[in-house]
């Protein structure tokens, strides 16, 4: 009730007046506690506030609302914490610095944020306490939960968090299914915000007026994985990842929960840009990582997929020691890293899908030479990558992970892919009380655990770690930095044998979706364009190479068959040519699911590489080259679609020339339906 309609009833009812009066003071003081903090550049406002005991956030940029009042809380299994909330303190802090990644889309990252913390206490019962941090930079938000050590709360059996994210503006979304069989690997749905049901972050909208928002975490770490489902309208709320257990989360206090994370941007560029969820990440915790080597490699791979050849023993099988000493030899002539073989160890014959128990991480077959194998290649410069699939029967994995791992070691094999192939939710486990065992689902809490205990004991032998099925990447590359890349999307294996293949919007799509998260092993370079049994990979040849530049790893794999790089010399030597680990990324333009043009500077020269890739639809994009070095002439080597170029009828349309340019210079990419253009600046 307003302050003008109680005074209206005073002066119709003199003895309700007097009362009214007499309470006035306590009504005109009652304001609802809050508490505020802006981004350091004033672009970005976030305040809490206390309505009624429950606690709520809202996110404002330059004065308009990003994200109306949301719930803050928590379903506990002893009870709720989301509610009889009262405003104990909060404090805030500045901070400011610029540390350098040890690899990555960047060498120098600014971390630059104003922190706001929020104590809240119940006013009934235990009086439970919960911290609420924000930290707001000019390009986005991340905010967490503290659970403080308190008397009456050794730990916390969470069922289910609370959070929502009440979006605002009228936006459109771009999205995967969360609680599904196949986790990530799905093509991206574009519908209106408010038809999305349930899905796995990084979810991406666009609002009407074009600002860019994508709701993600960082710093996952022994917690389950956040899925949003809509309740209402453009209202989404966590639903945290099952356990086998019911419960949710299990922890010790004192805890905080993962970061909640925003990223906003007027342009759909700037998304790709924010080192958000990067800064929301703790430092290194290794020390010394020179060990961890961004690099290029071949594999015994792409044959099993074509089915070709087979994971299996027998007379297909790829795995051999002929095969892979070609292989090597292949990759030392040139200038490849690695040699990715899987297959290579007992447990592929039989129905190993969802059932690894009969997998040796520890022993090679009959026919796959390892020590020699590993010796051989060395004396090229050239290392075996590893290859760990669990089948998903992860406490057998874990039983013999550190005598796999010192084998690797012992060998030079430096760096491995470890997959888990099942349905989500058929992870298997060990039940602790003895009996059945237990199902999880690829990013509980268990697996949470898992992937970590993999990267530290992989870590403490100097070795990195590139896991497919993966649990989602949120940033911990930074404290772990042999954590080097993951799959977690539809990757290049579907265009092999995937009804559909990936379309050309794809690729597109996870440059503003997936790899908002970090890295992604999408395998491309697939100079032949042709999948199982000759199916046609929707692409042109020119696209292969943009993908380099594109898709951010810093390890990239030259997919396809050796042969196959022989009958397209030309477009190989991109390949050949590019970088994997970069001073400076930039993104010059691009629009969620339609085109992107993305370039970024080599780390270890003055060369910059260029590239382009667009959707279904052909498209003209001038480029300016102010990105380059001023007063430097360049040559430029332009890998380009050719004349009539369209992935549907002219794949294999393509060009290759040269020019001089400086960075007073513009071009016109033309890129062909489906089609791509990748180019390298070389100082002169």
């Amino acid at each position: 009730m307003s302050l003008f309609s109680l005074l209206l009833r005073a002066r119709r009812a003199p003895c309700l007046g007097l009362l009214l009066l007499l309470a006035s003071p306590v009504v005109l003081a009652a304001t609802v506690p809050s508490a505020s903090v802006e981004s350091p550049g004033k672009i970005l406002k976030v305040t809490l506030q206390v309505d009624g005991g429950t606690a709520r956030y809202q996110v404002q940029r330059l004065g308009d609302t990003v994200v109306d009042a949301s719930k803050l809380g928590f379903e506990l299994r002893d009870g709720r914490l989301d509610r009889d909330f009262e405003i104990t303190g909060s404090s805030t802090r500045r901070f400011d610095e610029t540390w350098e990644q040890p690899w990555g889309e960047r060498r120098l990252t600014r971390n630059h944020y104003n922190e706001l913390t929020v104590s809240l206490r119940q006013t009934t019962g235990d009086r439970r306490r919960l911290d609420v941090v924000f930290r707001v930079f000019d390009d986005g938000v991340g905010f967490r939960y503290v659970f403080p050590q308190q008397p009456g709360l050794a730990e916390a059996i969470i069922d289910e968090e609370l959070t929502e994210f009440a979006i605002a503006q009228h936006s459109t979304a771009w999205w995967i299914p969360a609680g599904e069989p196949i986790h990530y690997e799905y093509l991206y749905a574009r519908t209106p915000l408010q038809e999305v049901p349930l899905a796995h972050t990084p979810i991406t909208l666009r609002s009407d007026s074009g600002l860019h928002v994508a709701i993600h975490e960082a710093a996952l770490v022994d917690y389950a994985g956040m899925w949003l489902r809509r309740t209402d309208g453009q209202r989404l709320r966590a639903q945290l990842s099952p356990s086998a257990e019911g419960w949710k989360v299990r922890r010790a206090l004192p805890f905080a929960t993962p970061w909640r994370t925003l990223q906003i941007a007027d342009r759909a560029g700037g998304l790709v840009e924010s080192d958000l969820i990067l800064n929301l990440n703790e430092p290194n915790a290794l020390g010394d990582v020179s060990w961890v080597k961004p690099s290029k490699y071949l594999g015994v791979w792409w044959s099993m997929h074509l089915d070709e050849e087979s994971w299996a023993t027998g007379p297909r099988h790829a795995a051999t020691t002929a095969k892979t000493r070609k292989v090597i030899d292949f990759a030392a002539a040139n200038g490849f890293r690695g040699v990715l073989v899987e297959g290579w160890n007992p447990g592929w014959d039989g129905n190993w899908v969802g059932n690894g128990y009969d997998f040796d991480f520890t022993r090679a077959t009959p026919d796959f030479d390892i020590e020699a194998l590993s010796a051989y290649g060395a004396k090229k410069g050239v290392h075996l990558v590893g290859h760990h699939e669990t089948g998903c029967a992860i406490d057998h994995y874990e039983d013999q992970l550190g005598a796999a791992l010192d084998l690797y070691a012992r060998l030079g094999v430096d760096s491995f892919k470890t997959g888990y192939v099942c349905d989500d939710g058929q992870v298997d486990r060990r039940n602790p009380a003895g009996g059945p065992l237990l199902r999880e689902w690829h990013d509980g809490q268990f697996m949470a655990r898992h992937h970590l205990k993999v990267v530290q004991e992989a870590a403490a032998r100097r070795l990195a770690v590139n896991p497919h099925e993966p649990i989602k990447d949120t940033g911990l590359r930074r404290t772990y930095p042999n954590w080097v890349s993951r799959e977690g999307a539809r990757g290049m294996e579907y265009n092999a044998w995937g009804q559909p293949p990936n379309p050309p919007e794809h690729e597109v799509n996870l440059v503003f979706t997936r790899m908002l998260s970090g890295p992604m092993d999408y395998t491309p370079g697939v100079l032949s364009l042709k999948g199982r049994h000759g199916q046609a990979i929707p692409s042109t040849l020119a696209r292969q190479l943009a993908l380099y530049v594109v898709l951010y790893s810093p390890i990239q794999m030259a997919a396809d068959l050796p042969e196959h790089y022989l009958q397209h010399l030309d477009a190989f030597q991109f390949i050949k040519d590019v970088a994997v680990d970069w001073e400076q990324s930039r993104v010059l333009d691009g629009e969620v699911g339609d085109f992107v043009t993305i370039v970024r500077r080599d780390r270890n020269s003055r060369d910059w590489f260029l590239g382009s890739i667009t959707d279904e639809h052909g498209r003209v994009l001038p480029v300016s080259l102010g990105f380059l070095e001023p007063g430097v002439r360049y040559r430029a080597e332009i890998y380009r679609d050719g004349d009539g170029a369209d992935f549907r009828s002219n794949p294999f349309a393509f060009a290759r020339e040269t020019r001089e340019v400086t960075s007073a210079d513009a071009l016109t990419l033309v890129l062909g339906p489906g089609g791509g253009q990748a180019i390298r600046f070389t100082p002169l």
